[in-house]
C-alpha cells in the first residue's frame, strides 16, 4: 500500500475515532456533572481533552511508514 493511500485511510479513522471520543467523553462529563464538584469537573475535561492523542500513536506511525 502506497504512502497516500495509508494516509487517506488514516485520516477517515482519525475522524471517525475523534468523533466517537468527543461523544463519549462528553457524554461521561455530562453523566458526572451532578455528582462531581466543580473543580473535578474541570479535572476530568482537561484530562479527556489530552488522553485522546495516545491512542492514536500506532496510527500515525503506520500512517508515516515507508513504502
Amino acid at each position: 500500500m502506497n504512502a497516500r493511500t495509508r494516509k487517506a485511510i488514516g485520516c477517515f479513522a482519525l475522524l471517525a475515532y475523534l468523533a466517537a471520543y468527543a461523544v463519549l467523553a462528553a457524554g461521561l462529563g455530562v453523566a458526572l456533572a451532578p455528582v462531581l464538584p466543580a473543580w473535578a469537573e474541570l479535572v476530568y475535561y482537561a484530562v479527556a481533552g489530552v488522553l485522546w492523542i495516545f491512542p492514536l500513536k500506532p496510527l500515525f506511525a503506520w500512517m508515516n511508514r515507508g513504502a
